[in-house]
């Protein structure tokens, strides 16, 4: 029997039939990721399995580095069977990882391949796979329609044309909406090196002169106004930490200052211009019906050495804790008060916030049948089948478990959207093993909305996918 069949996962006869009956064949809304428009837009192929398994993918290079890998035949230049090897060698030694479950979910659904990976099969595999991406339906495209996906938001930088998803639009063969995600994040870091010139780039694609506080607020609107009218339901803000500095309005003009004449400033300095575009920000969002959402508790970059010669995400980012509940609840209080609360994702990297985070969610009423701010899906180091069991206990413990707006990639991969399903499975299991111990009636019409909301019709409903 394959490792991956048809009810992996589901150990209890009410989860299989959740999951076959309700969840399995629901299309995909993917409203948080990292791929690239314009591999979209162009129809990219992919040369080799390693290219498209491997290639930016920090969670899969964690974990060579981790069996004694050079980095050079990680992430540098080398054969690219040389990176595969690598990797199938130290994916046996993952149990109970995710990626084990990810990397056999994607063989299986998209290469037909029921081996499982190691040195043994490493490259009957990576001979088999390159066959398949040689396909015409192996495309970027291709891949996307065969994954169900009706909708992808990914995320981009306020100074992007948008050019890539102009492209995308055009094709009218492609019926997945591929939307632009707004992430200021470099607007907001007044704090972190490169700020003064990033300034310059948002003043250039805003058309105005930026000399002050209220002109970064006024660009950072222009820029927005360019993305809702590319289409644009989400905005992403990745935190260190939560910020909310009580006296922001008068001291972020001086802080703004002291950044562009190259003065170093305190972390309290920063935190006040901070809460100040992060305010304009989400005002800006209930204007436009844009979803805002905020990850935090990340520590970026810890390793210094690898940092200075890879760069930003390349897999040397960590959990940080820190406590930030009275920092959300006053951000979110101050634009309720005003009317001004957009519907709102919150994200912690840290998995002793989820309770936090469910009890902040909700603190805040919905509106129109939808649950207005929402405990987002368990993230990145929370991705695990313990982590999303978790998160999803916390939301049932807390709120509605039925107004839960479900799963994401957060990937650069175009093969994660078995992630989707991973999800799906835990989350049938779930229920299955409540009602079969008695903790919830075998109430099928009941179960089924649960399971359709959670799996796509709430987050169709949060982001406005028809």
């Amino acid at each position: 029997m394959s490792f991956i069949n048809d009810d992996f996962l589901l150990k209890n006869e009410t989860a299989k039939r959740l999951y076959h009956s309700y969840a399995e064949n629901l299309p995909i809304i993917d409203y948080h990721c990292h791929i690239q428009p314009k591999e979209i837009a162009e129809d990219k192929h992919f040369s080799d399995i390693t290219e498209v398994w491997l290639g930016g993918d920090h969670y899969k290079w964690r974990l060579i580095r981790m069996t004694g890998a050079p980095e050079s035949e990680i992430t540098g230049n080398c054969d690219p069977i040389v990176k595969f090897r690598h990797f199938a060698a130290a994916l046996p030694k993952a149990a109970g990882n995710p990626m084990y479950h990810w990397t056999h979910l994607e063989l299986k659904r998209y290469f037909d391949c029921d081996d499982i990976l190691s040195p043994k099969t490493a490259d009957g595999i990576y001979k088999h796979c390159n066959e398949v991406l040689a396909r015409p339906d192996m495309s970027a495209k291709g891949i996307i329609r065969r994954s169900n996906v009706k909708m992808i938001g990914t995320t981009d930088d306020p100074v992007d044309s948008l050019e890539w998803h102009e492209k995308i639009a055009e094709d009218k063969s492609f019926n997945t909406m591929v939307l632009p995600s707004f992430r200021p994040d470099k607007a907001v870091n007044i704090d972190k090196p490169g700020f003064c010139e990033y300034i310059g780039a948002l003043a250039k694609a805003a058309g105005i002169e930026i000399l002050s506080v209220e002109d970064v607020k006024k660009a950072l609107t222009l820029r927005l106004e360019h993305f809702s009218r590319h289409g644009c339901r989400a905005a992403d803000h990745g935190l260190d930490y939560p910020v909310f500095e009580e006296n922001y309005a008068e001291a972020a003009q001086k802080v703004f200052e002291k950044a562009m004449a190259g003065e170093k400033i305190t972390q309290k300095e920063a935190d006040a211009y901070k809460t100040a575009i992060l305010l304009h920000c989400g005002r800006e969002y209930a204007r436009l019906g844009i979803v805002m959402q905020i990850h935090y508790n990340c520590q970026r970059m810890v390793n210094s050495r690898y940092s200075a010669l890879l760069g930003p995400d390349t897999g040397f980012d960590c959990i940080r804790t820190c406590d930030g509940s009275q920092e959300i609840v006053r951000f979110l209080d101050e634009l309720d008060r005003e009317g001004n609360l957009p519907k709102t994702v919150l994200y912690s990297l840290n998995p002793a916030d989820n309770e936090l985070l469910d009890t902040v969610a909700g603190s805040f009423p919905g509106e129109e049948g939808i649950q207005k701010v929402q405990h987002g899906a368990a993230w990145w180091f929370n991705d695990t089948k313990s982590g999303m069991e978790a998160q999803l206990k916390s939301v049932a413990n807390l709120l509605p478990l039925g107004g839960f707006i479900g799963m994401l990639t957060d990937s650069r991969s175009f093969l994660s959207y078995t992630r989707h399903e991973y999800f799906r499975r835990i989350l049938c299991n779930l229920l299955g093993e409540w009602v079969e111990a008695g903790e919830y009636p075998e109430d099928e019409e009941a179960l089924k909305e649960i399971v359709e909301g959670v799996c796509y019709k709430n987050a169709a409903k949060f982001f406005g996918v028809k």
